[in-house]
């Protein structure tokens, strides 16, 4: 079986916006096969941000299994993550899908294991994939240390990662929710 590696994916809330963006480098065992792959979703009406690590038809699976409770559970990111947690974790099939999720609103933030745990970051941040720890200290540093906006410091941390990490390049995709709208 090929291994497939790869993608920063990257979350920030700053001053009422949510930023969330990822690498476009998609790698199979040594070799770069594309260079522009969009991890990074809009959902439920621009509201929910989901990005994806690890295999990408597991991802994509996982995805579309998400946006189905989200949509059930429109108000509610929460129980939409709960619940789609429960269907992970009791199907035999899911169990066996290498992928992380990474899922954001305007004021929440969750990780989403291949084994069907939930993760909240005490600080918010999402930072999953190959080079999410690079692209998580960047963010961490850059929220201490500057005034940048949360899609420059998504920006500036995952180049930063694909300095460092050989599965991520520095073409870099991002979405925004904004909740003063």
């Amino acid at each position: 079986m090929n291994s497939i590696h790869g993608t920063t994916i990257l979350g920030v809330r700053r001053d009422g916006i949510v930023a969330m963006g990822s690498d476009g480098q998609v790698t199979v065992q040594d070799t770069i096969m594309k260079a522009n792959a969009k991890k990074v979703q809009l959902l439920r009406e621009e509201e929910v941000l989901v990005g994806y690590a690890g295999s990408v038809a597991d991802a994509l699976t996982l995805c579309s299994m998400f946006e189905e409770q989200i949509n059930k559970y429109p108000k509610n990111i929460s129980k939409a993550v709960i619940e789609f947690a429960k269907q992970w974790r009791k199907d035999k099939y899911l169990r066996r899908l290498e992928a992380l999720l990474g899922v954001m609103n305007d004021e929440e933030s969750f990780i989403l294991s291949g084994n069907g745990e939930v993760i909240r970051p005490d600080d918010g941040l999402i930072g999953i994939g190959s080079g999410g720890g690079y692209a998580i200290s960047a963010a961490r540093a850059l929220l201490r240390h500057s005034t940048l906006d949360a899609p420059s410091i998504v920006k500036t941390s995952i180049k930063l990662a694909s300095d460092i990490c050989v599965y991520t390049n520095d073409n870099i995709s991002i979405e925004v929710i904004n909740d003063e709208e």
